[in-house]
C-alpha cells in the first residue's frame, strides 16, 4: 500500500513504532520510572543501617556505653557575697577547681564480641590505673580570701559518663590517705555524672600524691580528658582494628592483628582552659581523645554507596539494548526493557541481603553473577544472536566490575568516575555516527 494510500493513523502507528526518537523518548521514560524501585531500596538500606545502630546501642546500653573519664580534680567550696534580684548583699557557695600536676593513665581493654541477631557488637572490659599530683596553689594566688575557703568541705569528683559500667569499688589514695569514692558529683561545673568523696586538707600549698584503680566495662570509644599540666596516657588491647580518635593521636601506636599499644602524652598548653577556675567557666569535654572500637561495619556504606549508580547501569544496559536494536535491526519490546531493569534493580536487594551475612565483596560478585545471569539468559531469546548476546553480557561484566572498583577506591573514586564516564560517552559518539536519527 502507497503512503498516499495509509490513513492517518496507519501513519501515526507505524512513526510510533519505527521512530528512533520515540524509541529514545519511551526509554527515558522507563529508566525513570525504574528510579522508583531503585529509590525504595535505599530506604531499605538506610533502615537496615538504622534497626543494626538500634542493636548495637541496645547490647551497649545492658553492658556499658561509651566512656569518657575526666578526672581527678580536687573542689574546694568558697563563700562569696553577691547582690541579689533587690540589690542586698547575700551570701552564697561557689566552687574553686584545682587540676592535676600530673596525670598518668596506664592500663589495658579487653574486648569481645556481642551478638543482637545478626548484628555484631563490640564490648570491652578495661582495667586502668590512674596517679600522678597535685599541687595546689596558695590562697593569695586564687584571689579568694582564706577564711572564705571552706577545707573541710574540699573533695575529689572523677567524672565517668556510664556509671553502670563501674565493675569493682573505687578506693582512692591522697598521699597515705584512702578515701572509698561515692556515686554522685556535688556540682555539675565540670562533669554531670562520675564518682566523689570529701577529703581532708590541712595544708593547701602541700603537694598530693595520688592514685587509683577503675576497673570499667563499655563500648564502641573509651576517651580520656587531660586534665593534667603534664598528661601521659598508655593503653594496650587485644583489638586489632582500632580508630584513634578524639582531640589527640597518639605520639606512637602499634597495631597488629593481635592487638594494639599505644601512648599519649599532651601538655596543659595543648589545650583550651588553665589548671583552677571558678565555678563553670571552661568545658574541658572539647579535649578529650582516644579509641574506638567500633566493628567496621560498611557494608551498608558500600551499599548506599553502589545503589547510587543504578541510574548508571540502568541507563547503560538499555543504551545496549538500543543500539542491538539499531544496528542488527531487532526490535525489543518496552516490557522487556522494564524487566531488564528491574533485574538490575533486585541487584541491590541481593547485595544488601548477602552482604549482611557474608560481607560486601562477596556479596557484590554473588549478586552480580546471578543478575548478569538472568539479563544473559533473556537476551539470548531477545537477540537470537549468540555473538551479540555475549558481546552485552561481557559490557555489563565490565560495567559491574567498574563501578565495584569506584566503590572500592574512596580518595579517587571522582576521578575513575569521571574517566571511566567520558569512555563511555566515546564509545557512545562511535556507535551513533552512523545512525540516521531523523529518519523517521
Amino acid at each position: 500500500m502507497a503512503d498516499s494510500e495509509k490513513s492517518f493513523f496507519e501513519k501515526l502507528n507505524y512513526w510510533l513504532r519505527n521512530s528512533i526518537t520515540v524509541k529514545l523518548f519511551s526509554i527515558g521514560i522507563i529508566i525513570l520510572l525504574l528510579l522508583i524501585p531503585a529509590f525504595m531500596i535505599e530506604n531499605v538500606i538506610r533502615e537496615r543501617q538504622y534497626t543494626s545502630e538500634n542493636a548495637v546501642t541496645e547490647v551497649a546500653s545492658k553492658w556499658g556505653l561509651e566512656q569518657t573519664i575526666t578526672g581527678p580534680v580536687i573542689t574546694i567550696p568558697y563563700t562569696t557575697l553577691v547582690k541579689d534580684d533587690k540589690n542586698n548583699l547575700v551570701t552564697v557557695t561557689e566552687y574553686a577547681h584545682f587540676l592535676p600536676e600530673k596525670l598518668n593513665i596506664n592500663g589495658s581493654a579487653a574486648t569481645e564480641k556481642r551478638h543482637r541477631g545478626i548484628y555484631e557488637v563490640v564490648v570491652y572490659s578495661s582495667k586502668l590505673n590512674f596517679s600522678g599530683t597535685f599541687n595546689l596553689p596558695k590562697p593569695e594566688e586564687l584571689n579568694i580570701p582564706d577564711k572564705d575557703l571552706l577545707w573541710d568541705e574540699a573533695y575529689v569528683e572523677i567524672g565517668i559518663s556510664d556509671m553502670k559500667g563501674i565493675n569493682e569499688n573505687i578506693e582512692l589514695k591522697l598521699n597515705d590517705t584512702k578515701y572509698n569514692l561515692n556515686p554522685g558529683i556535688a556540682n555539675a561545673d565540670i562533669v554531670a555524672s562520675g564518682v566523689s568523696t570529701k577529703i581532708n586538707l590541712n595544708d593547701s600549698s602541700k603537694l598530693i600524691n595520688y592514685s587509683f584503680d577503675l576497673n570499667l566495662n563499655g563500648s564502641k570509644m573509651l576517651y580520656f580528658v587531660p586534665l593534667g599540666k603534664e598528661n601521659n596516657v598508655e593503653l594496650s588491647s587485644t583489638y586489632s582494628t582500632p580508630s584513634f580518635d578524639g582531640n589527640f593521636i597518639p605520639d606512637s601506636r602499634e597495631v597488629t592483628d593481635q592487638g594494639f599499644h599505644a601512648k599519649w602524652k599532651v601538655l596543659h598548653l595543648n589545650r583550651n582552659y588553665p589548671q583552677h577556675w571558678v565555678s563553670n567557666s571552661f568545658n574541658v569535654a572539647s579535649s578529650a581523645f582516644g579509641v574506638n572500637f567500633l566493628v567496621a561495619v560498611d557494608h551498608y556504606l558500600k551499599s548506599t554507596r553502589a545503589a547510587k549508580y543504578a541510574i548508571l547501569i540502568i541507563a547503560l544496559t538499555f543504551m545496549g539494548f538500543f543500539f542491538v536494536e539499531i544496528i542488527n535491526k531487532t526490535r525489543i519490546h518496552p516490557f522487556q526493557y522494564i524487566l531488564a531493569g528491574l533485574a538490575i534493580c533486585i541487584f541491590y536487594a541481593l547485595l544488601l541481603a548477602f552482604s549482611e551475612h557474608i560481607g560486601f565483596n562477596l556479596s557484590y560478585i554473588i549478586s552480580m553473577i546471578l543478575v548478569l545471569g538472568a539479563i544473559t539468559y533473556y537476551s539470548k531469546f531477545m537477540f537470537n544472536n549468540g555473538r551479540t548476546t555475549a558481546l552485552l553480557s561481557a559490557v555489563l561484566l565490565i560495567v559491574y566490575g567498574f563501578i565495584y572498583v569506584i566503590i572500592q577506591l574512596e580518595d579517587y573514586a571522582l576521578l575513575m568516575g569521571s574517566i571511566g564516564l567520558f569512555i563511555v560517552l566515546l564509545v557512545t559518539m562511535h556507535l551513533s555516527r552512523k545512525i540516521k536519527f531523523y529518519n523517521d
